[in-house]
């Protein structure tokens, strides 16, 4: 219930900060309106070539070329830097084949929550206030996700 009335007591508060400080709050809003729409407008072109990206990899058939045990979660691993979406589809895929509660149900929630999505975050962090060069940024989050998913393969072994 106190959830309900936290944003309206945010914005009372915002209102009488502002009016305490002397301050034209609804100029403020609508420059911080006008800041938005630029940073929206400027992220657009790297969120939609990122979606293509990945739909053209999700497209290729590159992932059914994939066999062994673990088919089901190698798409999951190689997917997960660059689509949180596409990775919970996997994830869901998992889990009405094989359960939540198997070995693989387990290994991908846990690969969900321990990686995240690296390519996508740089693209459109660093695209949106126009970085070319990231330096180390991808190798340093790539090198995370693989701890990560390390991690995953050893806490699910020993815990599920």
């Amino acid at each position: 219930m106190l959830s309900n009335y936290i944003i309206p007591l945010i914005v009372i508060v915002i209102v009488f900060y502002g009016f305490f400080k002397k301050t034209d709050i609804y100029e403020c809003f609508l420059e911080g309106s006008v800041d938005g729409l630029k940073t929206v407008v400027s992220i657009i072109p790297v969120v939609l070539a990122m979606i293509l990206a990945v739909n053209i990899f999700v497209e290729s058939g590159v992932l059914n070329l994939i066999g062994g045990s673990l088919k089901d979660i190698v798409p999951m691993i190689i997917l997960r830097p660059i689509s949180g979406n596409a990775t919970l589809a996997y994830l869901s895929k998992i889990y009405q084949k094989f359960g939540v509660d198997s070995y693989l149900g387990n290994l991908a929630s846990v690969i969900q929550g321990a990686t995240d999505t690296t390519i996508y975050v740089l693209a459109l962090y660093f695209g949106s206030i126009g970085i070319k060069k990231t330096r180390y940024a991808l190798i340093g989050g790539l090198f995370a996700d693989i701890c990560g998913i390390i991690a995953a393969f050893i806490v699910v072994r020993f815990f599920f």
